[in-house]
Parts: structure tokens; C-alpha cells; sequence
């Protein structure tokens, strides 16, 4: 390594700097092939991070199959670097079990057990996921070629300062370290996946009243970085949220106090409790878990690409309207697609269940907006049962207009919903649901590409980030099958209730303890102990990240503000171009900062994705490196410390 050469830092070392790094492998022959010098600052194992490292239960799991999940930039992908081809978990795991992939560290004995029974279908461990993160960021990094020096720093950034350049170019940014030490760069990327947030003025006020009358209070945060060991074996808890941070206290409050699942001859589950056990009350505002991952195959044709949320659609649409609304020009096309592909499946896969033929029906709904009278006619007149007929609406909203007259009604009521959601998401008897999750998949992964963020109206993008992403994810990335019919057990058990829709908690200062209920339902109960389960929402200007709250204090970078009727409104999340430049409040970009992630205001991809889908974080990825190393080759190089090793860690 040449006594000068460019540097990058990046703070934050988990699977999206992984993925970065590994299209900068990809994209470096052409734009910047030079020497490289590249620090990873992080306090965990480079590659898995904080969310996906190896020391978490072992009983958490992905949410996703084996099959589904690959870092690699596949040839699905819409960029301008080249594909790279590799393994995603599944294919991963059969190579490390026959020894073709060998470049992976001895693994645990339990997880080579799990090697052995994972198939492609298997939900993997979180604990399995982080050893192919592990690896393909060890991958990355061999990639790069032999003139990239790649430090790893197992630290915490806390500031970035900004240098004037020297007469020799001299580095542009001083990053400082916990541990007090300094690296200089030309480029900082700050990638950090998801953090936590200090409390906001509700979550202070639910801490300080439990902390004043003795009782307990989870904040919105990561589930497994929460102690849950000051709730009692037997205490009631009150749980707000039944997301996937549900999913996950649910294994550490139950198999983890050393409950077990046992199998039923009905293929349900029996829980057989510890003793250890709380006693959970549940609710949010559905009232009902995400909708279970699909395991049941297409019985007809495949679902194709959009056919109404196309680039050419929305090109249109941006040529007449400078600005855009998602409710009203974007949405019904989404939902018209979604219909489109459910019911192609009820007519090729189970033409018993409609009347007349599929391609005079296409015909006919291919002229007719989604909400349309028209439309709803022409659904009734071809399937006759009303239930199998798609309403987006009653999925989104299940228990909307209904009111339950007591606690008996609203615990029947959940648990009919859960057994439908398995019996429709797991029989090979109800595909249509396969072909609608497909159908929404392909549209979420292309909404980004097609739709400029700053053509969409400030309603939109909070209808964007907020009831979309949220819709999407309640529909299509749900928790494994099995975590439904664990939650089954455990309400049968008596160990879980619910406490509807519409659900409220309030501190009540009377009685020293917290008090729920459901705006659907006259049911009022109490206890000591309240979690927010679900993740923090962003904000920048109250991060728990130092680097994050420095680069807002220090007025570089700068909260969203989206224009109301109300007036401005935060969303939290650091403003960043479309090329993810961190811009100030005057709206201009910082030169060698870039920032990328779910606390963004870009579209918030994540980390890894299915396999084949042109998946949104994959071309993001590839822009941001081509955007990189153009940088690097525009600009003189700083000093930089030679080195003959390859890769170093701190």
C-alpha cells in the first residue's frame, strides 16, 4: 500500500457495509482501481452487526426461508456494475455441510446439527444467519484485490469533524473513536441498520411512573438487548405490539424461561410451561399478528412482472402531474395488480371455484379501475363465494366496524383470525394467497425504482414510509407458520390473551399501575408491567448512536420535514439525496458524507433479500459504490499508513 491512497470509513459494520463492500469489488475495474484504504468501525463482528449477531437465543429465527435470503447481487438486479453470482443460505449451508465452501470458521456442534436439517423451506437461526454474514463479508473484503487495505476497528464512532484539506490534498474528515482514537478519511458512510433512540417525552413519562410505583416498563426497542428478568414468574404483563418484536418476546418470555412446545395429533401445538412463565395481555391496533409466511405452492400459472404499476404507468403519470399522491394515482394500480395475479391463480389453479374463463375475464377487469363499481360486479358475477373474493381493505383492517361485547368474544375472535391466516397461508387448498404475496413483493421491490421520492406529495411520503411499508410488511413478512401455532398454544394455555383491536394503555397514577383496554371492546384490565413491543421509530435528533447525534448537533445533517396541514412535520429520519449525500437543513448536500439505511430518508431497503427479485437494497448498493469510487477518482488522495496486510481488526 502506497504511503497515499484514498480512504473510506464506514461507520457501521454490520450486512449493508458488507454489501457495499462488495459491489465496490464488483465496480472498481473502470472507475477506480487504484490503491484503497477502507476502515469499518464496529463494535461487533463485521458482517452480522448488532441485530444479526451470533449472541442472541438460539430460538430466534429469520423470518424468511432458507431459500429466500442471499447477499448477492444476482442478475435479477437493475444496475450498471456487473452481477455477482453466489450463495444464498440454503445453497450456503448444503456447501459448508459437503465441504465445497470451506473458507468458514469450525462451527458449533448445534449448528452443524442445524446444517444437517436445514432445507430450503427451513427457517434458519439467527445464530446460523450470522455465519453466513460473516462470511460473505470476509468474502467481500477478498474480493477488493490485493492494493485495498481493509481495517476493521471493533470500536464506537462518537464524532466526525471536518479538516480544511492540506497543500497536499489532505484528508477531508477526523473520525473520532470511543476507545480515543482518530482515523482521517476522505469519505465517511455512515451505515448502521437499526438503532435505538434516547426516550421520547411518553416513553419518559411511562419509565418514571413505573419506576415511582415499582413496576416495569419496556421502551420500543430491540427485543433481545431488553431485560425482561424483573418480570416475575405468574406477573401480568400488558404487550402493545404484535409485530415481529412480539414474535421474538414471545420465544425469550416462554422457551427461554425453559417452556416447551409439544405436538398436538391435529398438527397444533400444547405448550407445557416452566413455572417461569408470565402472563402476557396483547393488543395493538389490528389487534392480530402479522399474517404467517406462505409455505403452499402456485397450483396455476407463475405471477408475472406488474402489469398496471409499471415504469411506463407511472412515467405518465409524471408527465401530467408535477406531483404525485399515493393514495389516489399509485395505490389503486398496486392494488389493481394484486388483484390481477390472486385472481389469475383462482382461475387457473382452481377453475371449480369460478365461473366462465379466464382470458375473457382478464379482458374485462383489464379495462375497470379497482374501486369501481363495475369491478365489484364483475368479481361477484365470476366467483361465487364471497369469501374468496380479495378485499384489501378487511385484510389491512380485519376487525374494522366490529364491536365485541365482552372479553370471551374478542379471545375467540383473534383466535378464529390465526386459524384462517394458517389455513389459507399454509394449504395447498388456498394458493390464491401465494400469488397475492408475490404480486406485492414484485410491487414494493419496484415502487422505489420507478417512483422519485421527491415527486410524491408530503402525504404521500408519510403514507409511504408509514401505511405502506406497514401493510406490506403485516401481509408479506410475517413471522414462520409455526410461530402462529405457538401463540395458539399459549392462549390456550392461558398464558396469552388478547386484548383486541384498537388497543390503549394509559398509566394510572390511582392505582400505581398500567391500565389497557380496546377501543372495540368494554374489557379493562391492569398490571404492573407494560412493553412496547415494536422497534423505536427514527430520530435523528434523539439518537442513542453517537455518530448519528453528533452529525445532528453539529447542524452537518438534519431531521426530514415534510410540509402538513398542520405544519411542518418530522419523520425522524436523516435527509439524504437520492444518491444518499447527508444534506444540511439549507437542503445542500455535505461533500464526502453519505448515509444509507432504515433511519434514512430514502426508501429504506434492507439488508438481504430473496434471490432473483431485482431486489431494491442490491441496487442501491451498486449505486452508492459506483457513487464512491467516482468520488475517489475526482478527487486528490490523502495519506494513508502503509500496510502489507490484507485485512486488519482492532
Amino acid at each position: 500500500m502506497p504511503p497515499f491512497a484514498p480512504t473510506i470509513v464506514f461507520i457501521g459494520g454490520g450486512p449493508r457495509s458488507a454489501g457495499i463492500l462488495e459491489r465496490l469489488a464488483a465496480n472498481r475495474n473502470g472507475l477506480f482501481d487504484g490503491p484503497l484504504a477502507i476502515h469499518i468501525i464496529e463494535p461487533y463482528e463485521p458482517g452480522s452487526g448488532r441485530i444479526w449477531r451470533y449472541d442472541q437465543n438460539p430460538g430466534l429465527l429469520l423470518n424468511s426461508t432458507a431459500a429466500d435470503v442471499t447477499m448477492f447481487t444476482d442478475s435479477s438486479v437493475a444496475c450498471d456494475g456487473p452481477a455477482v453470482d453466489g450463495p444464498g443460505v440454503a445453497t450456503w449451508a448444503a456447501g459448508v455441510l459437503d465441504g465445497s465452501i470451506r473458507d468458514v470458521p469450525q462451527l458449533e456442534t448445534h449448528l452443524l446439527e442445524q446444517l444437517r436439517t436445514l432445507t430450503p423451506a427451513s427457517f434458519p437461526s439467527r445464530r446460523l444467519q450470522s455465519k453466513y454474514l460473516e462470511w460473505f463479508f470476509r468474502r467481500a473484503v477478498a474480493a477488493l484485490g490485493q492494493n485495498v487495505a481493509v481495517t476493521v476497528h471493533r470500536d464506537t464512532a462518537t464524532a466526525v469533524e471536518h479538516l480544511a484539506p492540506g497543500p497536499d490534498g489532505g484528508a477531508k474528515y477526523r473520525v473520532r473513536l470511543a476507545s480515543g482514537g482518530v482515523l482521517e478519511a476522505d469519505i465517511v458512510v455512515y451505515s448502521l441498520g437499526h438503532t435505538d433512540s434516547q426516550a421520547g417525552p411518553e416513553s419518559a413519562r411511562l419509565a418514571d411512573f413505573a419506576a415511582r410505583h415499582g413496576g416495569f416498563h419496556a421502551a420500543p426497542s430491540y427485543t433481545t438487548d431488553v431485560d425482561y428478568s424483573a418480570i416475575a414468574p405468574g406477573q401480568d404483563v400488558l404487550v402493545s405490539g404484535m409485530g415481529l418484536a412480539f414474535v421474538d418476546l414471545l420465544v425469550l418470555l416462554f422457551e427461554g424461561r425453559g417452556g416447551r412446545f409439544e405436538d398436538r395429533p391435529d398438527g397444533g401445538l400444547d405448550y407445557v410451561p416452566s413455572g417461569a412463565e408470565p402472563r402476557l395481555w396483547a393488543g395493538s391496533r389490528r389487534g392480530v399478528p402479522y399474517h404467517s409466511k406462505i409455505s403452499s405452492a402456485l397450483r396455476g400459472e407463475p405471477v408475472g412482472a406488474p402489469r398496471y404499476f409499471t415504469a411506463d404507468a407511472v412515467e405518465l403519470l409524471l408527465a401530467a402531474h408535477e406531483e404525485l399522491d399515493f393514495r389516489t394515482q399509485l395505490w389503486p394500480l398496486i392494488a389493481k395488480d394484486a388483484g390481477y395475479a390472486y385472481y389469475r391463480e383462482l382461475f387457473t389453479g382452481h377453475p371449480e371455484r369460478v365461473r366462465g374463463d379466464w382470458d375473457e375475464f382478464s379482458a374485462r377487469f383489464d379495462a375497470l379501475d379497482w374501486y369501481s363499481r363495475d369491478r365489484e360486479n364483475l368479481i361477484a358475477a365470476a366467483i361465487p363465494d364471497p369469501a374468496l373474493r380479495l378485499d384489501l381493505e378487511a385484510l389491512d383492517q380485519p376487525f374494522s366496524g366490529c364491536a365485541f361485547p365482552d372479553h370471551t368474544a374478542v379471545q375467540r375472535s383473534v383466535a378464529n383470525h390465526i386459524e384462517r391466516d394458517l389455513t389459507l397461508r399454509t394449504s395447498p387448498d388456498h394458493s390464491e394467497t401465494v400469488a397475492l404475496f408475490t404480486a406485492l413483493l414484485r410491487v414494493y421491490t419496484e415502487l422505489g425504482r420507478f417512483v422519485p421520492q421527491e415527486r410524491l406529495n408530503s402525504r404521500s411520503q408519510q403514507a409511504v414510509h408509514g401505511w405502506w411499508h406497514g401493510f406490506f410488511s403485516f401481509v408479506d413478512s410475517g413471522p414462520p407458520p409455526h410461530r402462529l401455532r405457538e401463540i395458539l398454544a399459549l392462549h390456550r394455555a392461558g398464558l396469552l390473551q388478547f386484548l383486541g383491536p384498537g388497543t390503549w394503555v394509559r398509566p394510572d397514577e390511582a392505582s400505581g399501575r398500567f391500565v389497557a383496554g380496546s377501543f372495540q371492546s368494554p374489557v379493562v384490565v391492569d398490571a404492573a408491567a407494560y412493553i412496547e413491543a415494536r422497534l423505536p421509530s427514527p430520530s435523528v435528533a434523539r439518537s442513542a448512536n453517537p455518530a448519528l447525534a453528533d452529525l445532528h448537533d453539529a447542524v452537518w445533517g438534519t431531521e426530514q420535514s415534510l410540509p402538513t396541514s398542520d405544519g411542518p412535520h418530522s419523520t425522524g429520519k436523516l435527509l439524504v439525496s437520492s444518491s444518499h449525500e447527508v444534506l444540511g437543513p439549507d437542503g445542500v448536500r455535505q461533500a464526502g458524507l453519505f448515509a444509507v439505511g432504515p433511519w434514512t430518508s430514502g426508501w429504506g431497503a434492507g439488508a438481504f433479500a430473496r434471490p432473483g427479485t431485482n431486489a431494491a437494497p442490491f441496487r442501491e448498493n451498486d449505486a452508492l459504490a459506483r457513487r464512491l469510487l467516482s468520488e475517489l477518482s475526482a478527487h486528490p488522495t490523502s495519506p494513508a499508513h502503509p500496510t502489507d496486510s490484507h485485512l486488519l481488526s482492532f
